[in-house]
């Protein structure tokens, strides 16, 4: 399956989810923005399933002064 991550295409064996995306991607959950296939996404990352062709942009929040 192939989805595209921030504009990026990658190939997927095994991840099927956005948890198992963010987990490939050492992203933690915590704080992130996440648009799926244009909609801005807000529910649990488990739940989110991945199909191919699907598109993915993950934005991280950074603090700082």
């Amino acid at each position: 399956m192939r989805v595209q991550v921030n504009g990026e295409s990658m190939h997927l064996d095994d991840a099927t989810t956005l948890k198992d995306i963010l987990a490939r991607l050492e992203i933690p959950p915590r704080f992130i923005a996440v648009e799926h296939n244009g909609e801005i996404y807000d529910g649990e990352p488990e739940a989110c399933s991945l199909s191919d062709g699907d598109r993915l942009e993950i934005v991280r929040f950074v603090g700082g002064g």
